[in-house]
């Protein structure tokens, strides 16, 4: 017999009290995603990095890779006969690229489902809870005996994240022509310096470096001795990493502070006062430069070993 409301639902409601516990704000969640779309695209071997650009099966399997990647995110038990156990009851996982989109299968009735959605275009996601009913489903089935969910069935999700922030993909911020230009460049190094040119202030994650230099140690072309960080130095720009004192120089430079794997780059020039927008690297001020400031060397960057 299902509720006829989530709000009179209390197995619903304490699914979605411990997946709010375990993630408050949809980080982690969002990072699983992220990371989840990079895997699908396999950039580091195929150099995709669009959704269009997957083929069918692809695409169909995804569902199955983003509960796969939320189970071992989150460490949820086994279900026996859905994907997971959550607070002692049984949830299914499905996902969908289009929004409204989730196919439910017979076995799910009666349960609650946690419903997926993500769009790397506009870099945003949402999961909501459901409970699989009859009166939520419409009339139709596939070959699979999977439903959709009716109009009532959509206003019956308990949302616990709706259009949150996806961690971006720099290459869907970019116009196409731009990085087509970049794609055609005969080297990693050559691409992933450019990434870094054209993309100033813009998080470039770790699965973008990956499809731009397909290659094993991908990472190591943003380093210095040889890098990117070296190659750039001389054009004024700095490349910040995911380590703590390039995080205090983005803050206090006032750009966006990379994350785990992530990187940011940003052409820089001498700052004459402390204060707001005002770095100190290595003894000597620094803040973003404009348009109109010369080119200048830019500074030696701290590096892991001075944590």
């Amino acid at each position: 017999m299902c509720p006829t409301s989530p709000i009179h639902d209390p197995e619903l409601a304490a699914v979605a009290e411990q997946l709010r516990r375990m993630d408050p704000l949809g980080l982690r969640t969002a990072r699983t995603l992220r990371e989840s779309l990079d895997q699908i695209y396999d950039g580091q071997r195929t150099g995709r990095y669009r959704w269009d650009q997957l083929h069918k099966t692809e695409k169909t399997y995804f569902g199955t890779l983003v509960e796969i990647n939320l189970h071992k995110a989150f460490n949820f038990e086994d279900g026996q006969v859905l994907d997971y156990r959550i607070g002692g009851s049984e949830v299914d996982c499905k996902f969908s690229q289009q929004l409204g989109g989730w196919m439910l299968p017979p076995e799910a009735l009666s349960q609650l489902c946690i419903l997926v959605w993500a769009s790397d275009e506009s870099a945003r996601w949402s999961m909501g809870l459901v409970r699989v009913c009859d009166d939520v489903l419409r009339a139709g089935r596939n070959r699979d005996l999977k439903a959709s969910l009716s109009a009532a069935g959509r206003d019956s999700i308990r949302w616990l994240f709706d259009h949150a922030p996806l961690p971006g993909n720099v290459l869907l911020q970019l116009e196409r022509g731009v990085v087509d230009r970049i794609m055609s460049l005969k080297s990693g190094q050559q691409r992933i310096n450019e990434i870094f040119r054209v993309a100033q202030g813009k998080i470039v994650g770790r699965g973008v470096v990956a499809t731009l230099g397909q290659q094993d140690d991908y990472m190591k072309r943003i380093r210095a001795n040889g890098g990117a960080r070296t190659r750039l130095q001389h054009e004024g720009i700095i490349i910040l990493g995911q380590w703590r004192s390039h995080a205090a120089i983005a803050k206090a430079l006032g750009v966006p502070v990379p994350g785990c794997g992530d990187s940011l780059s940003v052409r820089v020039a001498r700052a004459d006062t402390r204060g707001l927008g005002a770095a100190e690297i290595r003894g000597t001020l620094w803040r973003v430069a404009t348009p109109d400031d010369p080119v200048v060397e830019a500074p030696a960057l701290p590096s892991a070993n001075d944590e």
